[in-house]
């Protein structure tokens, strides 16, 4: 790597919006539940409503997370905090509400966790802007031991970049599938990590990502005996809905 990276301790098992198996999805509670059940990191949206204030969500839309209708950016603060975002799940969770960026960092904060931060740059919205206000609230909240950016939007990931260097952001290019030239990107970027879809990952792709000094997770396991072959090929870290399921098949030290 042209660029020194944080000393990153990254588990082996992160949980993918929280443990949104057993809670709602990039909620607070969420959150709770994933630091409950063992978890060390999770990986969360994160975007803005109309009026600018970033949010954890992960739609465009309100309407598959909570009791509501309308497009994400539409809402102001105050509309946002009426929806019921809890409900949907399961009674337990009536009453849970939206989560902003500022009160999922001081929970992080709060429980000593570490986060995979999806700059989540939906259709017509500025990955630029999100970059903007978001990376600069990251930083100043959390360590860099316990941070990774990441997102589908090229502009969002290079803003990102311009605002701080590879010793204090560390970066993950995100991609369905790790596209044929995948290095020229990362290096332009200074990634520290590549994560992709485990379903599309080949073990010759695994091998040069490794090779190369990048570390490589994968989304969203949820099968932890069909996940063997990506331990055995070098992934670092799995992404899933429920880390608790590999506890019967655990996945080997890293």
């Amino acid at each position: 790597m042209s660029s020194p990276h944080p000393a990153i301790a990254l588990p082996r098992l992160i949980a993918h919006r929280g443990l949104s198996a057993h809670a709602p999805e990039n909620t607070l509670a969420a959150v709770r539940a994933a630091h409950e059940a063992g978890c060390q990191w999770v990986e969360l949206d994160v975007q803005l409503l109309g009026d600018g204030t970033p949010v954890i969500w992960h739609d465009a839309s309100v309407q598959r997370c909570s009791d509501g209708k309308g497009r994400l950016a539409t809402l102001d603060l105050a509309t946002a905090r009426r929806l019921d975002v809890g409900s949907w799940f399961g009674d337990a969770f009536r009453g849970e509400r939206m989560a902003t960026l500022n009160d999922m960092l001081d929970l992080l904060d709060h429980l000593t966790m570490g986060v995979n931060m999806e700059l989540k740059v939906e259709r017509n919205r500025s990955g630029t802007e999100l970059a903007e206000v978001v990376v600069p609230r990251l930083l100043e909240a959390l360590s860099t031991e316990r941070l990774v950016v990441s997102s589908f939007d090229p502009l969002a990931l290079r803003h990102a970049r311009a605002i701080a260097d590879a010793s204090l952001l560390p970066i993950g290019l995100l991609t369905e599938s790790v596209p044929q030239k995948w290095q020229p990107h990362c290096e332009a970027l200074e990634a520290f990590s590549i994560h992709t879809d485990w379903t599309r990952l080949t073990a010759r792709r695994a091998g040069e990502i490794k090779a190369a000094g990048y570390r490589l997770l994968c989304y969203t396991a949820n099968d932890p005996a069909a996940f063997t072959t990506r331990w055995a090929w070098g992934v670092d870290s799995a992404i899933s809905d429920d880390p608790t399921l590999f506890a019967g098949i655990s996945p080997p030290p890293a």
